[in-house]
């Protein structure tokens, strides 16, 4: 008898193959500040279905966002564009590892058709890491934003974008789509790197979020971390040096939650006081708008802080 094993579309297969053979990592108990609801209401349900309904991927479902209950219910979706695999696999992601598909050609459309529904007048577009494309991704990242403005002209577009690590001119190319907010995270200090982001270089990023204003001094600029991966909180003043070095705009600072056993470790629970002083210390760096809580996430009330942010500019022209 033969047995043949479908290693390609076997439900079974393992979302993090690489992390398998890993020994399990224990966080401690989660605090009583890191409570969210359940997803349950009308506004999620309807969310869900449109998405759904365009065969669309959302990293609010990939990586477990814990606010998802909450942005759903008002229609807020963060789309995950170029499918739902990556070809990295930090410690701390919850998104799948793998060998990615083919990039579907409907998908910006796609997008843009479910903006439309949802009635967006600020949207969040990200991806996974496509590190098997010539271009990483850019141009289809550009695509996507060309088709939301055809479709929703007054929506604003946000993306968050991975690194294009060893891609020459990927950044120009959706530098060039004209996005109003290009968001790509730093997810950690430089000394966590390997371990907690092995496939990026810290500097790499920095000098990525550096070019875009270079290129584009109007396009706003927004990179994040977690804490609670091991750092000190020396260093994360001193990203926030960097980052104001290559003259971004909006810092984010969030609590680093476990996916599962296999991911990394919560090394420490910070308190929300600490979250508070983070906040205090950054808007005395210079940065337009910060956002630091235990449950803070890139895209979380990224509409209302958009226009927090052009106010922000607008006041410091004057």
């Amino acid at each position: 008898m033969v047995v043949i094993v479908d290693t390609i579309s076997n439900p079974l297969r393992p979302r993090h193959p690489e992390k398998v053979n890993r020994p399990d990592s224990a966080s401690p108990p989660k605090p009583d500040w890191i409570r969210v609801r359940a997803p349950n209401t009308r506004g999620y349900a309807d969310t869900r279905n449109i998405v759904r309904a365009n065969g669309l991927h959302t990293v609010c479902e990939e990586a477990g966002c814990p606010n998802i209950g909450e942005c759903w219910d008002k229609k807020h979706a963060t789309f995950m564009i170029m499918g739902d695999t990556c070809t990295r696999a930090c410690a701390f992601c919850n998104v799948k590892t793998g060998l990615p598909n083919a990039l579907d050609g409907a998908e910006p459309q796609n997008v843009a058709e479910a903006v439309a529904k949802l009635g967006l007048a600020h949207v969040v577009i990200t991806s996974v890491d496509r590190d098997d494309l010539v271009d990483g991704g850019a141009e289809h990242f550009a695509q996507t934003i060309r088709a939301i403005r055809a479709a929703c002209p007054s929506t604003t577009i946000e993306i968050l974008t991975p690194d294009f690590l060893r891609k020459e001119g990927a950044l120009e190319v959706v530098v060039a789509a004209k996005p109003d907010v290009f968001n790509h995270n730093l997810e950690t200090v430089p000394s966590r790197y390997l371990t907690v982001r092995p496939g990026a270089r810290y500097f790499h990023s920095i000098r990525l979020l550096q070019r875009v204003k270079e290129i584009d001094p109007a396009i706003f600029t927004k990179s994040g971390i977690m804490v609670g991966l091991g750092e000190e909180r020396h260093e994360v003043q001193q990203v926030m040096d960097d980052l104001r070095s290559a003259d971004v705009d909006f810092l984010t600072i969030g609590q680093y939650l476990q996916p599962t056993r296999k991911h990394h470790a919560v090394m420490r629970y910070v308190p929300p006081d600490e979250f508070s002083s983070y906040e205090k210390v950054a808007y005395t760096k210079g940065f337009l708008m910060v956002s630091a809580s235990p449950l803070t996430r890139s895209s979380h009330h990224a509409g209302e802080d958009f226009a927090r942010l052009k106010a922000a500019r607008a006041a410091t022209a004057r």
